[in-house]
């Protein structure tokens, strides 16, 4: 008897999970997923022609919701977990929920689900979604591209589109970003990589993305989405920790399993953090990681044209999964506000419509700030209108793309942009290192 599977996922790792431990395992029938954390992914399928042989039909996907009559109805013998950026005290409920529906719990290791690369792969992640991983991540490959090697960025998945389109996708030029009808959380992750000349792959299938990032790559950089631990094996595991969350580098799942598996925390936001808090999160990560180098780091802020925030009524939008999922009440275009001396935080929330004022329903920790959402085209919509009616001077972006460009804003629009700045130990030194360590330096690329 084969043992019947339900996944529990947000689009991501669900997916992978199945394609490299279920897809061709005859011990197990995948007969559903279901979907959290991202609108829009109930009631699509996984399709039959990424499902391998055993499929002889679409996988369906429904909401979380569903899941203890989906374990009755089909008799489920085993729930899968399969997503991230959950407390370790929401997890146990999703585990009680499901073992009071009759089946077992199961989270999946490192050893199940990581693939091996013939290339070395160095892998950003973090703590908690919002801690500061991409712009760490665009700072190793432009300390790498400065060594000249080839880097390829392979991006944690996600694909809220066509899955067959998106099962292997390569962006090298902001025109894909077009062509594959990227959401706004798609071109925040991407967009920065392809300026600086950086191919990036994303999609659904990870051993043929992989193989794809192979070919072209002298090092591939595993950049990791919500908090969640790499889908390749890292020869170096960077992780970063946010001092404004402290203590959920031991809450977190799986940021925990992240900080134990690091080799270098960077502890990001000391600027703007109490100095207990940053003390406590070195100290918890010690706690379990006694290896690891620990790097403080600063998170500098900037705005294009802080002329325009000075004196000024300014709506603010933030990166969205940060705010959403990621818990946090405010990013990089808040501090950038009060940096600039802003004459007021002009509140959205009244302007809200649809979906945008479902998010805020949803998760009413957020304030007079108004997060990026764009995961389809009728959301983007919804933004547009929610900017546009809200009665302010300019609009602060604290995203890493160009809003202004995507958006037809009735308003002038600063961008915000942020880096790390080390302060003790630099990420410089740890890579070459780590080149060393491998008689693998600019000159010689040999493995």
């Amino acid at each position: 008897m084969k043992t019947k599977v339900i996944i529990m996922g947000a689009a991501g790792r669900d997916f992978h999970n199945f394609n490299v431990f279920f897809r061709n395992n005859e011990d197990y029938e995948v007969i559903a997923f279901t979907a959290a954390q991202i609108p829009g992914i109930a009631g699509r399928v996984y399709p039959e022609q990424l499902a391998g042989s055993l499929y002889k039909k679409d996988i369906p996907i429904y909401p979380e919701d569903n899941l203890p009559a989906l374990i009755r109805e089909h008799g489920i013998n085993q729930v899968i977990l399969a997503y991230s950026d959950l407390s370790h005290e929401t997890v146990m409920q999703k585990a009680s929920l499901v073992l009071a529906a009759g089946a077992d719990f199961r989270l999946m290791g490192t050893q199940s689900t990581m693939l091996n690369s013939k290339k070395p792969v160095i892998s950003v992640c973090a703590v908690r979604t919002g801690a500061g991983k991409s712009p760490t991540s665009q700072k190793l490959v432009d300390l790498l591209m400065e060594k000249k090697f080839k880097v390829v960025v392979v991006r944690h998945p996600m694909p809220y589109g066509d899955l067959i389109k998106q099962e292997c996708q390569r962006f090298a030029k902001m025109e894909d970003c077009v062509k594959n009808e990227c959401t706004i959380e798609e071109r925040e992750e991407y967009e920065s990589y392809i300026c600086c000349g950086t191919v990036v792959y994303s999609g659904v299938d990870y051993e043929k993305i992989l193989k794809a990032a192979e070919k072209e790559a002298d090092i591939i950089i595993w950049d990791g989405g919500n908090n969640d631990i790499p889908f390749y094996k890292p020869d170096l595991h960077i992780v970063i920790a946010d001092p404004h969350r402290a203590g959920h580098e031991l809450t977190y799942y799986p940021g925990e399993v992240n900080v134990r598996l690091a080799d270098v925390v960077i502890v990001n936001k000391v600027d703007s953090a109490r100095k207990e808090d940053v003390e406590l999160v070195i100290r918890n990560v010690r706690s379990i990681n006694e290896k690891a180098i620990i790097i403080k780091a600063n998170s500098v802020i900037t705005a294009e044209k802080p002329e325009w925030i000075k004196g000024k009524r300014v709506l603010v939008v933030e990166d969205g999964p940060t705010l959403t999922h990621g818990g946090m009440a405010f990013g990089a275009g808040v501090i950038a506000t009060k940096k600039y001396g802003a004459r007021e935080l002009v509140d959205p929330r009244p302007n809200a419509v649809g979906s945008i004022l479902e998010v805020y329903e949803k998760f009413p920790h957020l304030g007079a700030v108004l997060p990026a959402m764009g995961y389809s085209e009728e959301q983007i919509e919804e933004l547009e209108k929610t900017i546009n009616a809200t009665n302010c001077d300019v609009v602060v972006v604290g995203t890493p793309i160009d809003l202004g460009r995507l958006l037809k804003l009735n308003k002038p629009v600063v961008r915000v942009r942020y880096r790390i700045e080390e302060l003790d130990e630099k990420l410089e030194d740890v890579i070459d290192e780590w080149l060393r360590s491998r008689s693998y330096s600019s000159k010689s690329r040999d493995l």
